[in-house]
């Protein structure tokens, strides 16, 4: 908890703009649960924003999901950023929570509906495949007039649903090629189904780690990157180790792809997090503001 502080309130007085948090329900180290871990940032921040990276909405009906988000929104004066995505590729969490693990996909595609008519309108009727409303209205409505919903994932299913559904895309592990690739399509889908998504809602998650060479940014970071998860050359391509101009530069390749926000994490031992962060706020992120 003391650690959740610390890291709060350098973000809260440093050029970083927002502070994202994963949703787990089991893993192997300390993950507080999102929802929770976001209203108590809330009360300790008056400038910072704030978002799950992503929340995996299968896990949740929509209407409870929809009420907390909004009460998070409405008490901390519109500074919720959700994100949403259909988790992991872990069964066992999906059977812990009671949720068909084949169902994932289809249950977020209606549950983000079910938000989205909760946070703008009364009296709410909805009949779907997983859920049913008869004239819900949850209050009070947020302030944000409704929180825009980013969907998370690299997958074409991700894009589809971006492109349908969302309001931005937040992909991770993606080289620039592959994001400015997915922004078309996100578009595209959008169009196809008569919807805009804004130029200024696409961005990924970069991993980074800054060290006095490249060399000592791998070191750094090696014991800390999921190989499980992406395959050498999209690592490569993706993340950014090295001195701050290399982060620099690996922002520039997905600004030039279509991307205007991003997640940085620090890949790097727990006890040098938070002075990552504090040489990104302060050799990183200014330049990007001022222009």
């Amino acid at each position: 908890a003391d650690f959740l502080w610390k890291l709060t309130d350098l973000c809260e007085r440093s050029a970083i703009d927002s502070l994202w948090f994963s949703d787990r329900l089991s893993a192997p180290i300390p993950v507080p649960e999102v929802m929770t871990t976001l209203a108590a940032v809330a009360a300790r921040t008056s400038r910072l924003k704030f978002g799950m990276s992503v929340l995996v909405l299968p896990f949740r009906t929509p209407v409870v999901a929809a009420k907390e988000m909004a009460t998070i929104d409405y008490l901390s004066g519109g500074r919720l950023l959700p994100a949403v995505g259909i988790g992991v590729e872990l069964q066992k969490e999906f059977d812990a929570s009671g949720v068909p693990f084949k169902e994932r996909g289809r249950r977020t595609d209606e549950a983000i509906q079910v938000i989205r008519r909760l946070w703008l309108e009364d009296a709410v009727t909805f009949q779907g495949e997983f859920y049913r409303l008869d004239r819900v209205t949850i209050l009070p409505k947020p302030i944000q007039t409704p929180p825009p919903i980013w969907i998370g994932g690299n997958s074409e299913a991700a894009v589809r649903r971006t492109g349908r559904l969302g309001d931005g895309w937040i992909p991770s592990f993606i080289t620039p090629e592959a994001f400015e690739r997915g922004v078309a399509n996100v578009k595209r889908y959008a169009k196809e189904a008569g919807r805009e998504v804004p130029d200024d809602h696409f961005g990924p998650l970069i991993t980074y780690a800054i060290a006095d060479s490249p060399e000592a940014g791998w070191r750094l970071a090696g014991p800390y990157i999921p190989r499980n998860r992406v395959d050498e050359a999209t690592l490569a391509a993706s993340t950014a180790f090295g001195p701050p101009d290399v982060i620099a530069k690996k922002i520039e390749e997905y600004v030039a792809g279509g991307g205007s926000k991003f997640i940085l994490r620090p890949l790097c031992p727990p006890e040098m997090m938070l002075e990552q962060l504090q040489r990104l706020a302060e050799e990183v992120i200014p330049p990007f503001h001022s222009r």
